[in-house]
């Protein structure tokens, strides 16, 4: 049966499975930590660590994996990846103390930070160039719905069946994806020879996990941290040291040279105010409708939805519109959406209706979608079958540093304009005027996702459309597909 499928659709079926289940992982945590506290008797310090050791562990290896495909085979290396995870998730379910749990959290980890690359890395492989677009919007699938479910269902899970089952609910789409992965897909080359980069695996690795981690404790502490500040000082010097040793030696970990190609450099570029206006707002709209407006962490989960929901309305026209359009307007287009949504939500104050964020949220979905397929197909409209795993290791490394950037700025936003409002207040200050002055920072926050948004309309008119033409190319005629085979396109 599988046989008379085409084998980029078996690539696309087994890495949406695996992508599903590590971005459900990173989101549906969240809402079930008060509840382990309680089970262990943990105090939330400790807690931070089953979330921390996992950024750790993922940004170590996410660096690594283009050369572990290279030199391994990417099949060999996803299926590794995805046993490692799924055994890991079990073993977090079945976890007797805190310190079980986060070792095995670190371990699913290792798995997660080499699913990802390697998986991005088979799909562009087995898509050819001008199918780059439909390749995008399959990974925006469980992109979009992941984030949306996890909350949801954590927040359920923890409060009406077990924690347990936060992690024991991959274990079985983890073994059906072992399966699928294993039978379906076909071994890939292993084109590296050359010895692991040892100094770029540790100053890259290090460099990755200090800096993120130092972004999230300067978020979630604030920036007059010191602790923050030494951690995000650290990283910047070892990434600073993995740069100069990438360029000296002879077979770098990560090829910077890749940065050389002016699409691909400016999709790299472009993921920064995409994360900064969009994973910066799905972080702080939760926290501004449960501390301002009461809402329950179900139903804050149940209200960012709507952001899912727009882009799954737009993903099945986003590859026509591209092969239509090109990169260049649907990038400024989406950008200039985006703004509206964060200045709609800028409007938000106690007497609002929550279908104004609502709104705000399908806008912004609708409008991710519109910078997420256009920006990775044409990043990779010119990278060479042989460059993919480097080139899928570098942008998701720069997908994982712009999404913790675009967090920690608005939540170093909120931080320092919600102190500022609640000192100008005078100490006889009423309930309401404390609210009021809780929603001025929250809108403060809106406006700067707003000028970010604004900030990528402009990194957007740079692209021209032309440097994507092979992603947006006539197919050449192909015969019909009747074995493995023959449905296998080689890009």
């Amino acid at each position: 049966m599988l046989r008379k499928i085409p084998y980029k659709w078996l690539v696309a079926t087994a890495f949406v499975m695996a992508l599903f289940m590590e971005i459900l992982d990173m989101t549906v945590l969240n809402t079930a930590l008060p509840i382990l506290g309680e089970h262990f008797g943990a105090e939330t310090s400790e807690l931070q660590w089953l979330v921390t050791g996992y950024l750790v562990s993922l940004a170590v290896f996410i660096p690594a994996s283009g050369w572990v495909a290279d030199r391994f085979g990417d099949k060999r290396t996803f299926v590794l990846a995805l046993a490692i995870y799924t055994g890991a998730s079990l073993w977090a379910g079945l976890a007797g103390s805190v310190t079980e749990l986060l070792v095995a959290r670190v371990t699913q980890g290792v798995g997660g930070g080499l699913l990802t690359p390697v998986g991005t890395a088979m799909l562009f492989r087995a898509f050819p160039p001008h199918e780059r677009a439909r390749a995008s919007a399959v990974l925006a699938i469980p992109t979009t719905l992941a984030p949306a479910l996890g909350p949801v269902l954590g927040g359920w899970l923890a409060d009406n069946v077990s924690w347990r089952w936060v992690f024991l609910l991959k274990v079985p789409v983890g073994i059906v994806g072992l399966i699928f992965s294993a039978v379906a897909l076909r071994p890939g080359e292993r084109t590296a020879r050359e010895r692991l980069d040892v100094l770029g695996f540790l100053t890259g690795g290090a460099g990755l996990a200090t800096l993120l981690v130092g972004l999230e404790r300067g978020a979630r502490e604030g920036w007059s941290d010191q602790a923050s500040l030494l951690l995000v000082t650290a990283g910047a010097a070892l990434i600073a040291a993995f740069v100069v040793t990438e360029r000296r030696v002879a077979a770098p970990m990560i090829d910077l040279q890749l940065l050389r190609n002016r699409m691909f450099r400016l999709g790299n570029l472009i993921l920064m105010p995409a994360a900064a206006a969009t994973m910066g707002a799905l972080f702080v709209v939760p926290l501004m409708v449960q501390t301002t407006m009461g809402l329950t962490a179900t139903e804050s989960g149940l209200l960012t939805m709507f952001q899912a929901f727009g882009m799954l309305v737009m993903l099945p026209f986003t590859n026509r519109v591209f092969q239509q359009v090109g990169p260049r307007r649907m990038l400024a287009g989406g950008f200039a959406v985006i703004t509206v949504s964060q200045v709609m939500l800028a409007l938000v104050d106690a007497g609002s209706s929550l279908w104004l964020i609502r709104s705000s949220m399908f806008l912004m979905g609708m409008a991710g979608a519109f910078i997420m397929v256009p920006v990775q197909a044409a990043a990779f409209s010119s990278i060479t079958p042989q460059e993919t795993a480097r080139a899928s290791a570098l942008f998701s490394t720069a997908r994982q540093v712009a999404a913790s950037l675009g967090v920690a700025l608005l939540a170093t936003t909120l931080t320092v304009r919600m102190t500022s409002h609640l000192e100008s207040l005078a100490s006889t200050a009423g309930e309401a005027a404390r609210a009021a002055a809780a929603f001025d920072a929250y809108q403060d926050v809106f406006l700067v996702a707003a000028a970010v948004a604004v900030l990528g309309v402009i990194v957007s008119f740079r692209v021209r459309d032309e440097e994507a033409a092979a992603s947006r190319g006539k197919p050449a005629p192909e015969p019909a597909p009747t074995t493995l085979e023959a449905a296998e396109v080689t890009p």
